[in-house]
């Protein structure tokens, strides 16, 4: 798998959505794991040819887990090859959730905090746009769950404004499997997450009932995806561009 096969569904979502614009500073929310190096890969590329221009920064939350630092400093190098400024935001992440709350189920409230550091670094870096690394299977994956344990049909949006930060989130991987990032990272600076949660979560479940449905469905997960995103069913992003529009106008006129 080469960059080139996956910027392709990559633009596809950043025009069907309008993720991106001129003068955009997007930050990339930059994990280590393979699905934000691959999403800071493509958007290095994009970035090369895209008619519109578009500046990008690479944004790091140490959790205060115990990384192996030559991964990190591959990291830093990578971000060097591909002349992104690389910035890495201590937090006290891990200490809060393990050692002092002893959270038994922490992922939900890890993301919560994960993403207030990410989006308050990159209101400090003057970046108008955050580029998250969720995927097709993230997709149909959050829509179980919502499912199962909120009793809902939703999943995340493509593009989604958030008023109280200012911020736009966008999430340009949503058309690309998580097989073909896997192919694409394996030789790729990927960190190792020493997060102790890891492997033993609720989505982790959720992941293993599909691939599970797929041995009896083998185009179960295509069919998942294609409700979800098909312009012409009845999916969950109808009204997503619209939304994101009329969010824009007003305000756009509470500045005017």
């Amino acid at each position: 798998m080469n960059l080139q096969q996956l910027l392709s569904p990559a633009r596809k979502a950043i025009e069907d959505y309008e993720m991106i614009n001129d003068g955009d500073k997007i930050a990339v929310g930059l994990s280590g794991g393979k699905d934000s190096v691959t999403l800071l890969y493509i958007l290095a590329g994009l970035k090369r040819f895209y008619p519109k221009k578009f500046e990008l920064v690479a944004i790091t939350i140490d959790l205060g887990l115990d990384y192996d630092q030559k991964e990190v400093e591959s990291l830093k190098n990578l971000c060097a090859e591909l002349n992104v400024e690389y910035h890495i935001v201590p937090t006290d992440i891990y200490q809060i959730l393990f050692v002092e709350r002893k959270e038994k189920s922490p992922c939900s409230l890890c993301s919560k905090m994960r993403r207030g550091a990410l989006n308050t670094k990159a209101i400090e870096l003057g970046c108008n746009k955050l580029a998250l690394g969720h995927h097709a299977d993230d997709l149909i994956e959050t829509l179980f769950l919502s499912l199962f344990y909120e009793g809902r049909l939703s999943t995340f949006e493509p593009i989604t404004y958030l008023s109280r930060a200012n911020m736009t989130v966008i999430r340009p991987m949503i058309y690309i499997e998580e097989k073909n990032i896997r192919a694409f990272s394996k030789d790729k600076p990927v960190l190792y997450n020493p997060c102790p949660a890891d492997k033993y979560t609720q989505r982790e479940y959720v992941k293993n009932l599909i691939n599970q449905i797929k041995k009896d469905i083998p185009i179960a997960k295509d069919r998942m995806l294609s409700a979800i995103t098909h312009p012409e069913r009845n999916h969950l992003f109808d009204d997503a561009i619209e939304k994101y529009a009329r969010e824009m106008n007003e305000l756009k006129n509470k500045k005017d």
